[in-house]
């Protein structure tokens, strides 16, 4: 059985988290999962203070003592994680940009791999396909594994047509997820995937030291040794990408320094 967690950017019950129960639902007739909806406005989420202690300390000493890591223990957890928001003025909720700032350290030292992520946001005007791009592009950086993400449009009342239209694009989607979820969790990084790891990996090795709590960490997870965040077989091609992109990042770094 796969569990399947959504995190709701608003506290309204109209669209967004109308759209979210439609998703699940959907889902759970697919079959093989469970499924859990987290409201993030119900729970306490300090602002992110840019203080940079969770970078070079690591987590444990952010300042903030909230709910953070209740919501990230439900985030490990879960086999797929589902964001949605509203679009408020042309972006993310203010609690699920919170909710994501937290989330900060997680960019620097990724951890969801082999889990299934996507986004669902709902519209009343405009640019609902740059916040799913921004989501999407925020699930991959967790180490998730990502499917395109949906949004709506939704006005009050929504007529007969509307409400069809946007049923068949969550039944579209939730196939999608749910493919996802019934794959292999590892697969073979992307040429773009592959090329942040040993970029970011490299900058890591020759820029930091044991003082900085992202060195430790790729240090004990083995990552300044490994093809990848995780064990998979890269083909000849993507080998020698991963070597050009690490020669690359120590040239840059070099100049950096000098």
């Amino acid at each position: 059985m796969k569990k399947v967690t959504a995190f709701v950017g608003t506290a309204s019950k109209k669209h967004t988290y109308g759209a979210v129960r439609k998703f699940l639902d959907n889902l759970q007739a697919l079959g093989g999962v469970e499924c859990e909806t987290v409201i993030l406005s119900d729970h306490q989420l300090g602002l992110c203070r840019g203080c940079k202690v969770c970078f070079v300390r690591g987590e444990e000493s952010c300042p903030l003592k909230d709910d953070r890591d209740m919501l990230i223990g439900k985030l490990m957890a879960s086999d797929g994680v589902v964001l949605a928001t509203p679009n408020y003025s042309f972006d993310v909720s203010a609690i699920m940009k919170a909710f994501l700032d937290r989330l900060g350290f997680v960019f620097h030292r990724p951890r969801f791999f082999g889990k299934s992520f996507t986004s669902i946001v709902a519209q009343g005007i405009y640019r609902g396909h740059k916040i799913v791009q921004y989501l999407d592009f925020v699930g991959k950086g967790l180490g998730f594994n990502t499917v395109k993400g949906t949004y709506f449009t939704a006005f009050d009342p929504m007529t007969a047509k509307e409400e069809e239209k946007i049923g068949k694009a969550l039944a579209r989607h939730s196939r999608k997820f749910h493919e996802s979820l019934m794959k292999p969790a590892y697969p073979e990084p992307s040429m773009f995937r592959l090329m942040a790891f040993r970029m970011s990996r490299t900058g890591i090795r020759l820029e930091l030291d044991e003082r900085s709590y992202d060195y430790r960490y790729y240090r004990d997870k083995g990552w300044f040794e490994s093809d990848y965040f995780y064990p998979t077989r890269l083909g000849v091609v993507k080998k020698a990408a991963g070597r050009l992109f690490e020669s690359v990042q120590a040239g840059r770094t070099k100049r950096r320094n000098n």
